[in-house]
């Protein structure tokens, strides 16, 4: 059997409104980076669906 301890540990995604008294400047500054990746991926796939509903109200008003 394999100890606990042996597992890579998986790194919890931020909550939003968390405590952030015990984590460190780099735990920090890993969150802000992970953060500003998910803003990305959120804003590309909303600029998709702003694309996609620009295009189908084009369509229809044809």
């Amino acid at each position: 059997m394999f100890a606990d301890d042996d597992r890579p540990k998986v790194k919890k995604a931020h909550e939003i409104g968390c405590d952030l008294t015990f984590l460190s400047a780099n735990e920090l500054d890993e969150r802000i980076t992970l953060l500003k990746q998910e803003i990305v991926r959120l804003e590309a796939d909303k600029a998709g669906k702003t694309s996609s509903r620009s295009a189908a109200e084009s369509f229809f008003k044809s």
